[in-house]
């Protein structure tokens, strides 16, 4: 995986804000998974930008830190989401 993957969510996961935490359910498995402050975050940014180049230049601007890191995180994070089921990565078209 890497950053020029487009996100693509499951139809079957629902979220839910709830005091600054995103709360989903797949209603495939019926398991609940809870995204912390900084989950919500890419998540959010996530579901506006597609694209993780996208999301990692968004994310960027919004905190301080090394692109390098954040890159790793980033893909860390969206591998974990796909190990869950809650999205799929497929290639740009270009």
């Amino acid at each position: 995986m890497d950053l020029n993957q487009k996100v693509i969510f499951s139809d079957t996961v629902f979220g839910q804000e709830v005091d600054g935490e995103m709360v989903l359910l797949d209603m495939n498995s019926e398991n609940y998974f809870g995204l912390d402050e900084v989950g919500t975050a890419i998540w959010q940014v996530m579901q506006e930008k597609k694209l993780l180049r996208d999301v990692h230049a968004d994310l960027l601007e919004q905190y301080e830190v090394e692109p390098e890191m954040l890159e790793r995180d980033l893909l860390d994070f969206a591998e974990k989401l796909a190990e869950s089921g809650l999205v799929s990565f497929g290639a740009v078209s270009r």
